[in-house]
């Protein structure tokens, strides 16, 4: 045993001096060139090629660091032994990691690719403007030669449209609202958002079902449809018009449509909004993958008509009707009908990409006909009173009613679904109305509160059939007096006719008779 320890520090003293004589001999400079050149005859033979990306460029923060680090979390919750969790702002999913020097398969298009997250301690530093991290953080990428020319471009473009599309699914969508008070240049963030939480989804809105697939096609078209609209040369926006009677519904539509979607959605306010400019500025700063909504916009603002100066003859440029410079100025600095038209259709509305406009009124007819052509509002979209089947989509809701039970399977329920479809049209109530209804009915028996339901449609459509029968009864009323009127009118002309003729003939006698005589 002593003579085998002896000979492990005779190899040892041989070793440090033999290093010794090699760092006598050869230099730094000199061992570091030794080494490029046998890495670079290594990678000349070699079947592999390497790339980094670093977490930061220089002093920027690179952006595909983070696009592949969650794309890998797809796959690291599966293939990898010991992760790393994350959870980010506004989000509302964990996000897997890989931990240091741990490696990661991926295949595309048939190729494989290697990543390997490496991370080292940084050196020390002097001086900076911007702290960097203490840890040097990158991922490396190894694939085979032969394959370079076939994924690289391809494969590092669908890890960015992967990583966008978890990013956003992983977040929370914002409800955005413009900022209140003074201009835009003076505010520093001209939105102002929350998370949006809002649940109603298509499923549970009360619409009929043919219309609600249509919309839902019509968003799906929309929203796959980047090739089509970089085809046919348009923007890549839609506009919707929601109008209907109050408490129809709109607004729930507009939730629906942005889970449906998911995508965020911008509340416009228009009164807040005071020139042109700022409603470019404002559409400047959304995001793509949205809902601009314009709730109410015939009561916004005084938009229903243009109302343009005449001028006194087709070569006098002066306006008339006392429009002086300071009307000029304040028509310069109000938002116009113009604006809003050139916001929804003109070259500002398409600095982003896959938007939707979304405009509501109760009262359709008051709006401009040029705001509701095709190109700004694409599709109209009526929100009417509740129907029948609407109607059973507010009792599953709200009584828990199934499918079963609204198709009428028990010979009570059949009778009460019968008579509720008898009187639902002729109750127009608004899908509101009746969810006020069943809320205050939830807590009885399913067959109680469809009894107190139909109970309050009879009296509701027994409602409607006065006002209409008295209405009409009016409009009957008034047509017969003007008829009445008229008839003395024609009478009185009858009895002054007489008298004029009478007069006339008068004095037609009293100028023959003063002939006569002379």
């Amino acid at each position: 045993m002593a003579e085998f320890w002896m000979s492990m520090a005779f190899l040892m003293g041989v070793f440090a001096f033999f290093q010794s004589i090699l760092h006598a001999v050869f230099p730094p400079e000199l061992r570091l060139a030794a080494l490029k050149l046998f890495h670079c005859v290594f990678l000349c033979f070699s079947t592999y090629c390497y790339f980094d990306i670093t977490e930061i460029d220089g002093v920027n923060t690179n952006e595909l660091y983070h696009a592949v680090q969650l794309y890998l979390s797809r796959s690291a919750s599966v293939a990898a032994s010991r992760l790393s969790l994350s959870r980010g702002l506004n989000s509302s999913a964990f996000t897997f990691g890989l931990t240091s020097n741990d490696c990661l398969v991926d295949t595309f298009c048939g190729a494989t690719a290697t990543w390997e997250h490496v991370v080292t301690q940084r050196q020390w530093q002097t001086f900076s403007w911007r702290p960097l991290p203490e840890e040097k953080r990158s991922f490396t990428l190894r694939i085979k030669k032969k394959d370079k020319p076939l994924i690289l471009p391809a494969y590092l473009d669908h890890i960015m449209e992967t990583a966008t599309d978890l990013r956003r699914r992983n977040q929370d969508r914002l409800l955005c609202t413009n900022s209140r008070g003074g201009s835009i240049e003076s505010r520093v963030v001209p939105w102002e958002s929350v998370p949006f939480k809002h649940p109603s989804t298509f499923d549970t809105l009360a619409m009929d079902s043919s219309r609600k697939e249509l919309i839902m096609a019509d968003l799906k078209d929309f929203a796959e449809g980047k090739a089509f609209y970089e085809k046919t040369g348009r923007a890549w926006k839609r506009g919707y018009l929601l109008y209907g009677p109050p408490g129809t519904g709109k607004s729930s539509m507009i939730a629906a449509m942005a889970n449906y979607l998911g995508y965020d959605v911008y509340d416009l306010e228009l009164t807040e909004v005071h020139t042109n400019s700022e409603l470019r500025k404002l559409l400047m700063k959304t995001t793509p993958k949205s809902i601009i909504v314009i709730e109410d916009i015939d009561c916004s603002i005084n938009l229903t008509n243009r109302s343009t100066k005449k001028l006194a003859s087709p070569f006098d440029l002066r306006p008339t009707g006392g429009c002086g410079a300071e009307d000029v100025n304040a028509a310069a600095k109000t938002m116009t009908l113009s604006g809003l038209l050139n916001f929804t259709d003109g070259l500002w509305s398409c600095c982003g990409s896959e938007r939707i406009f979304v405009f509501t009124t109760n009262h359709v007819e008051e709006l401009d006909s040029a705001l509701l052509r095709s190109g700004r509002m694409d599709m109209h979209i009526l929100m009417s009173y509740c129907s029948f089947p609407a109607l059973k989509i507010l009792m599953k809701n709200y009584l828990g009613l199934e499918d079963g039970e609204l198709g009428g399977d028990t010979q009570e329920n059949c009778g009460l679904l019968r008579e509720l479809e008898e009187v639902i049209d002729d109750a127009e109530i608004t899908p509101a109305d009746v969810s006020e209804i069943l809320i205050k009915n939830r807590r009885r028996e399913k067959r109680e509160a469809m009894a107190e339901l139909l109970e309050a449609l009879k009296a509701r459509a027994e409602k409607r059939k006065k006002e209409r029968g008295g209405s009409s009864a009016a409009a009957r009323k008034k047509s017969l007096g003007d008829e009445m009127e008229e008839e003395e009118e024609q009478e009185k002309r009858a009895l002054e006719s007489p008298n004029e003729s009478g007069e006339e003939m008068d004095g037609c006698n009293g100028k023959e008779e003063k002939r006569e005589e002379d």
